[in-house]
């Protein structure tokens, strides 16, 4: 879900040439449930292997990362430990959202409303310890380093990026910035024409790049108040103010300084505010973590995709070869701007 501070911030257009011999954190839960959701069959359906087995997430993970490969980014995926209890009540919305589209769902197919079926099929994903386990097998056999975060996958991402392992975080959530990433990248891994959800229109989807320094200049704001910020308009970890968004906020924050005077103003509390703030503000340790590229399996990648889960060898074979002609390249563009890897 994340938080819905877009209509405050600056936003540029980018391109992945433009970021050729970086190195990009990838926030794993989000760019996987974003494949799930958009990776489907023309009637709404995720793809799907001989034995009924999902792939959306497969086949999302292994295209889009070689689209970073070949713009000669190298990637690190970071993936969701153990979830915050303060994110107990959106874990809680999310699954009773799914449960109700379901009954939608049955309803639509009962009725034979094949559009309908399609919007709601794409909106019931779920992502499962095994979808993890699977991503993660994947990417060891392409040699793509990954990391299971303490908690949040999100904050150890923009952990990261704020401790200069990596130049930016990849993720479709602004989250990151109120964890302190300094530069987050959007739309890297899913653009081009896409799908309206629910309409029969197409939008082009552009990769884009925000600075957090650039923006809390902007506003005139520190990052603590964009955290303020962020917790008025809400986030995954506590329940927003009745009828406050993102501008309103900026002008509350602008007129009282800070989110206990804002609050004492207007009567109102939010529960477990230090925690979620503290949440934010928290600094992680990013010093153990290795970063460093393997060379690429080609016979346990094409076991992994072609024999269990039916990826034509074809398609799969020059991605391969492409992996392993640019694993030299992009190691030595690690060492060029890192020093070396950890």
């Amino acid at each position: 879900m994340g938080v819905a501070i877009s209509d405050i911030l600056v936003k540029h257009e980018t391109k992945l040439k433009d970021h050729k011999g970086e190195r990009v954190s990838i926030d794993g839960y989000n760019i996987i449930y974003q494949f799930l959701s958009s990776i489907r069959q023309p009637d709404g359906t995720a793809l799907m292997d001989h034995n009924g087995h999902v792939t959306s997430h497969l086949s999302g993970l292994f295209y889009r990362t070689m689209n970073l490969i070949e713009a000669g980014i190298k990637p690190i995926y970071v993936f969701d430990g153990k979830p915050s209890v303060l994110k107990n009540r959106t874990i809680e919305e999310r699954r009773l959202i799914k449960e109700k589209a379901k009954i939608e769902l049955e309803e639509a197919i009962a009725a034979g409303e094949q559009e309908k079926i399609r919007s709601l099929s794409s909106r019931i994903n779920y992502i499962s310890k095994d979808m993890v386990d699977e991503s993660i097998e994947l990417l060891n056999s392409m040699g793509i380093p990954s990391v299971t975060a303490p908690s949040e996958g999100e904050a150890f991402a923009s952990a990261m990026c704020l401790q200069g392992l990596v130049n930016g975080v990849v993720s479709q959530d602004y989250d990151c910035l109120l964890f302190g990433a300094p530069t987050v990248y959007r739309n890297f891994t899913l653009f081009g024409r896409r799908k309206v959800p629910g309409r029969s229109i197409y939008v082009n989807v552009s990769p884009e790049v925000i600075y957090l320094r650039e923006n809390l200049e902007t506003l005139g704001t520190t990052r603590e108040q964009l955290i303020y910020i962020g917790i008025m308009v809400g986030t995954d970890f506590n329940k927003g103010l009745k009828k406050v968004g993102a501008k309103t906020a900026l002008k509350l924050i602008k007129k009282y300084g800070d989110i206990h005077s804002v609050l004492k103003e207007r009567n109102e509390t939010i529960d477990n505010l230090d925690e979620v703030i503290e949440l934010f503000m928290n600094k992680l340790d990013v010093s153990k973590v290795d970063i460093s590229l393997r060379k690429p399996d080609r016979e346990k990648i094409l076991h992994f995709l072609c024999d269990k889960h039916d990826f034509s060898p074809e398609r799969i074979i020059p991605y391969i070869e492409t992996l392993e002609s640019s694993f030299g390249n992009l190691s030595q563009s690690s060492l060029d701007i890192f020093g070396t890897d950890n």
